[in-house]
């Protein structure tokens, strides 16, 4: 049984506990809900809770436990050079995983049958054919070894879904079962299910932490990987990249590192006017009729798919201003720039600095406004001398953050500002910026351990550090510089 129809059975067992829970504290009330000591759906929520929650966590334990189990019945059937060596081994068994999925598929079908399946010692045609009907490529490198240990892979998969089906029903009738045993008309259900709420609430923030830690750890580790092979002061300190497959390498960081930051002052340049004009506006002299359907409008920007902007970017800004400004102008002929890129991830980021601007202008006290009003000041000047001055930490922040945004942008820089990784002050040259070369190095068969597909790493964590260090400065600006209203 797959985990779908598992989770399915876990829910209706939780409902029917649910049901079984409430029914119960009410019959030992005698039908008298005032002597239980919580209310008879607190008891129903417990007998659920206890029914689902426990067989859901060893649900969740078993997945993370079972790939290692399941792999260990394949890898005997691989040829020793492959177990030995890591690198073969991840590939070999990216393919008998692909292999045993297609055997499930076209014996799901009706193309093969068990016995056919159990009679096959090597690759033939009518595996091929078969595989293909089920949308499967049986690879040319596939071997009587990869395909036995496919075989062995599903039958072990087989047995492990059975065995998981089973313990997972019995713990849950087992928590079902001892729910109803407990529930008495003293039972604290109330403090026992918001424990049980409380650690969910704690469960969902460590989740969160860990995601963070497994993040940055994936990271160190492949850049320690990159820098045994590469030298750190050539990647920093480095003004060509120039990576080549075959060896000879030449990975400096500066260039991008370049790219990155000439986009981003150009998008910033863009997008904190624009957004924060259209802040003041919205929060200082729009009615309520025109704040309610511009507001949205400008917020509409933010849910496009960045491919969109790429778009725009290489089909409208890009030749706009190649025949506009750069061709007269004797800057290039290029539609791919710096500028191109640079202007779109701004619109892109208006909303996000007007929207934030807009609530912390917003929570700006009226009492100041009132104060500035009473001493004879117009509208525009307490707007430059009150309002924005108390609401500046929270605009700061909210620059970086978008800055941060846009120095994280990969798809406006690859369809905008090309692919060229170079030094030059013209804006109006294709240049590009980490993130792209994140996905380029990472992009195509390539060995994952030479230092022209790590270095994806080395980039990864420069990009984390700096976006960090910018979300760390916006909030110690926001919580140094803010203002403390009564």
């Amino acid at each position: 049984m797959t985990v779908l129809p598992l989770l399915m059975i876990l829910a209706v067992l939780a409902a029917a506990g649910f049901v079984l829970g409430r029914q119960r504290a009410l019959a030992l009330a005698g039908g008298e809900p005032r002597t239980l000591h919580s209310l008879p759906a607190y008891y129903g929520w417990y007998t659920a809770i206890m029914a689902f929650v426990p067989a859901f966590i060893a649900l969740i334990v078993w997945l993370l436990i079972q790939p290692f189990y399941v792999e260990r019945a394949a890898l005997p059937h691989l040829p020793t050079s492959v177990q030995q060596d890591d690198t073969a081994r991840q590939l070999a068994m990216t393919d008998v995983r692909r292999i045993a999925a297609g055997l499930d598929a076209a014996a799901a079908q009706g193309k093969l049958t068990e016995s056919q399946i159990a009679a096959m010692d090597a690759p033939t045609p009518e595996l091929d054919a078969a595989l293909k009907d089920v949308r499967v490529a049986l690879v040319s490198s596939a071997t009587a070894e990869g395909l036995a240990g496919a075989k062995a892979y599903r039958s072990s998969l087989a047995t492990v879904s059975v065995v998981r089906t089973v313990v997972i029903g019995l713990i849950a009738l087992g928590g079902l079962a001892w729910a109803l045993k407990v529930i008495a008309p003293d039972f604290w259900a109330r403090n026992r299910v918001e424990k049980v709420v409380l650690r969910l609430l704690m469960l969902a923030s460590l989740i969160a932490i860990l995601t963070t830690v497994g993040i940055i750890w994936s990271l160190l580790s492949e850049s320690f990987n990159f820098f045994s092979q590469y030298p750190i002061g050539d990647f920093f300190f480095g003004l060509t990249w120039n990576p080549k497959f075959g060896g000879g390498s030449e990975l400096g960081f500066i260039p991008l590192f370049w790219g990155t930051i000439y986009i981003t002052i150009i998008a910033l340049l863009v997008a904190v006017p624009l957004g924060l004009f259209a802040a003041i506006y919205l929060a200082e002299y729009a009615s309520k009729r025109t704040r309610a359907w511009v507001k949205p409008m400008i917020e509409v920007i933010a849910g496009i798919p960045t491919v969109v902007y790429g778009l725009f970017a290489l089909i409208t800004v890009g030749p706009f201003l190649r025949d506009f400004f750069a061709a007269p102008m004797g800057f290039g002929n290029s539609a791919a720039s710096v500028m191109t890129a640079g202007i779109v991830i701004g619109l892109l980021n208006i909303p996000f600095i007007s929207s934030l601007s807009d609530d912390i202008i917003n929570a700006v006290p009226q009492s100041l406004r009132d104060g500035a009003f009473g001493l004879g000041s117009t509208k525009s000047e307490t707007i430059r001398q009150v309002v924005l001055p108390a609401a500046l930490p929270g605009i700061a922040g909210a620059i970086l953050m978008g800055a941060s945004r846009a120095i994280g942008e990969t798809m406006i820089v690859v369809m905008g500002a090309g692919a060229a990784a170079k030094l030059s002050l013209n804006p109006f040259e294709a240049m590009t910026t980490m993130t792209v070369k994140i996905v380029g190095q990472l992009t195509g068969d390539t060995d994952f351990n030479s230092p022209e597909t790590l270095v994806a790493f080395a980039l990864g964590m420069t990009l984390f550090v700096i976006t960090l260090l910018l979300n760390v400065m916006a909030v110690w600006i926001v919580r140094k510089y803010r203002e403390q209203y009564e």
